[in-house]
């Protein structure tokens, strides 16, 4: 094709179309325009180039369509190819090369013609099968590295969705082992303030290694994680106080800390400001120690200003007034709170409530105030850095090496054997020191106490000795490392048999220095809760009595991570002892039945249970699942719309400890 020689035919048509492309341009044709180009400049890739042109020009009312011709090549006759719409404009255009476009014009057209085959009928049944081998194919690439433990220790990990927590999103994984069963794994972001307890970042290389035997391992628990959000609607706003709430709280550190919890959560119904409480004196131990010697009142204070309004005294304008003072109703429901009493408090401004203890019911509450209830005592009340400190330091010296241990609550002290009637193993003179006690304190109820029978009831403290026959019982040998957390073992003998099965036994006195014991000594409190902090920490932690402290630690070590909570049958556990010393059954079978009887309650998570009145059913801090305490599984599943966790517990445990 010659420079000049190009030009460009434009013919227009009727709708009709003639299969005879020969028929003369006066049949065919109503009309034909020939546009000259000029000096066109042409190359290589002007070959065989199509174009469409927008004529504005042509107008006719039985005109159709426009049919632009490129006529260029050797001779001006060349050869007419006719393509696409895009492709034409890419060729004229020279946006690609001319190769990448009729190649890819050529792919696409042998793509379509494979697709327009497959579906045919003809080869219909030839396509299904393709697809169900392709099926095939995709689930066993999937399934294969579950299966086989993706390779990488047994474990591989699947995102499963998100939770938002503190203002970040959390994520939530499921690990795949290649057990017979599915471990869920809670991948949890920190929260927005850590937990009062968490190991810092150097004595998390000592935690207990995962090839270590059953005895030591947490119970499977992945499914599980902290869920204590704070919705937005639930943000405390400026809005004007109703008045102003001051807490006696009453009993021992554990009672009083869980008391202190409940008042949390009923300023925040009642709208009022809390004043920092104040401590009893006056329990058996008389210790003096006032809030802010224990705790952390500035952190106390700041992690809960979203939630309510903590002041450290009452301010000037009400100092000079009167409190009203109140020993609210035992197990009070909500609207307890947000009804009667917030109207006194509107009227009164300053309230004095006396009691702390059991004020507020375990169940039915709203999901806002649960939660709550967890922030206060989890996250808000951590002791003095002075305990915190001290305590971290004992449970290093009780893991050195990495080695476990095991915090025995043994609560065979004189109090509670006197409280209780229980005299097992002791001697005479002992058992007569114990009645005395218990006729000279007037709020004990019970005096009359049949102490064989009780033990056969299962209503007496497991005694040193029983105790060693059970964690013997279970597989932990003698070389193991025991923190004992109690005060002083009543009776001059109790702990002789104990110690000659497992020598390894520690307390603060004898794990602490005089110079660290220093501050402590003289404040039971104090002390109380350096033995809080190691048995929560522990590996292993027993508890021989139901306590305000086994519940307190017991509902910790749930929430941080389900640790490893041994809670003896007390009532099946004696009478086997008791067939042991007969010589009835050989220590063969006896450590069998034991095993047995306490595979399920080693603190695996279950449903707190509700019972006819709030006086018998599960206690709240001592199991803080499923309003603190949230399950992966169930979680996606409400997010899916499958179902619904019933928050206000209206649902049987299936399981017991």
């Amino acid at each position: 094709m010659s420079k000049s020689g190009g030009s460009i035919k434009i013919f227009t048509h009727h709708r009709r179309r003639v299969a005879d492309q020969s028929a003369t341009n006066d049949e065919r044709f109503s009309g034909q325009v020939k546009i000259s180009l000029g000096q066109y400049s042409s190359s290589k890739g002007d070959e065989d180039t199509e174009t469409v042109l927008n004529l504005k020009s042509v107008s006719s009312n039985n005109v159709d369509g426009v049919l632009c011709q490129y006529s260029g090549g050797g001779g001006g006759g060349g050869s007419q190819q006719h393509h696409h719409l895009v492709v034409r404009y890419l060729l004229v255009r020279r946006r690609l090369p001319e190769k990448w476009v009729l190649w890819l014009e050529k792919c696409l057209l042998s793509l379509w013609g494979a697709l327009l085959s497959l579906f045919s009928r003809k080869h219909m049944v030839r396509t299904v099968l393709g697809m169900l081998l392709m099926l095939v194919a995709v689930s066993a690439f999937l399934t294969f590295p579950a299966v086989t433990g993706g390779g990488g220790g047994g474990r591989v990990a699947a995102f499963v969705g998100k939770v938002r927590w503190g203002g970040k999103e959390n994520l939530i994984v499921q690990n795949y082992r290649n057990d017979h069963l599915i471990h869920a794994q809670n991948a949890v972001a920190d929260s927005e303030s850590s937990s009062s307890h968490d190991l810092p970042q150097a004595r998390l290389a000592k935690e207990i290694p995962r090839q270590l035997p059953e005895i030591w391992r947490r119970p499977t628990s992945d499914d599980y994680y902290k869920c204590i959000p704070r919705p937005r609607s639930r943000t405390r706003t400026d809005n004007a106080t109703n008045g102003y709430i001051l807490v006696n709280a009453n009993g021992g550190l554990n009672q009083m800390r869980m008391g202190i919890c409940d008042m949390v959560a009923i300023a925040k119904m009642m709208n009022a400001t809390l004043v920092l409480p104040s401590l009893d004196h006056n329990s058996f131990w008389t210790d003096p120690s006032e809030f802010k010697d224990i705790f952390d009142w500035r952190h106390f204070i700041e992690v809960l200003r979203d939630d309510i309004e903590i002041v450290e005294a009452l301010p000037p304008k009400y100092a000079g007034v009167k409190p009203f003072e109140r020993a609210p109703i035992s197990w009070s429901k909500g609207g307890y709170y947000k009804d009667e009493m917030s109207r006194l408090l509107r009227r009164r401004k300053v309230i004095r409530f006396t009691h702390t203890d059991s004020r507020l019911v375990n169940n039915r509450l709203a999901s806002y105030l649960q939660r709550l209830r967890c922030r206060a005592n989890y996250v808000a009340l951590r002791y003095t850095t002075e305990i915190e400190t001290l305590g971290k330091r004992l449970v290093d010296r009780l893991r050195d090496n990495g080695k476990p241990f095991i915090a025995l609550h043994l609560r065979y002290e004189k109090d509670m054997l006197a409280f209780t009637g229980c005299s097992n193993n002791l001697t005479e003179a002992e058992a007569e020191e114990l009645r005395a006690m218990r006729y000279s304190v007037k709020h004990w109820k019970e005096k009359e106490i049949d102490s064989r029978l009780k033990r056969l009831q299962g209503g007496c403290p497991l005694s040193p000795r029983e105790a060693a026959l059970f964690l013997k019982a279970m597989g932990y040998p003698s070389s193991t490392r025991i923190y004992i957390v109690a005060g002083e073992i009543y009776g001059k003998n109790s702990m002789d048999a104990f110690r000659q099965e497992y020598p390894n036994v520690f307390t603060h006195h004898t794990l602490a220095t005089e110079d660290e014991l220093e501050p402590f000594k003289m404040y039971q409190n104090r002390l109380a809760a350096l033995d809080y902090i190691i048995a929560v920490e522990s590996d292993v932690f027993v508890y021989t009595y139901d306590g305000n402290m086994a519940k307190a630690v017991q509902g910790h070590r749930t929430f941080e991570g389900v640790r490893r909570t041994i809670n003896p049958n007390r009532l099946k556990l004696v009478r086997s002892i008791n067939s042991l010393d007969r010589g009835q059954v050989s220590w063969e079978d006896f450590a069998v039945e034991v095993k047995s009887l306490h595979s399920d309650r080693v603190g695996k998570p279950y449903l707190r249970q509700i019972g006819n009145s709030p006086r018998v059913e599960e206690n709240f801090y001592a199991n803080p699942y499923p309003d603190c305490v949230c399950n992966a599984t169930t979680y996606l599943n409400m997010t899916r719309g499958r179902g619904r966790v019933n928050q206000t517990l209206g649902l049987k445990a299936p399981l017991r400890r």
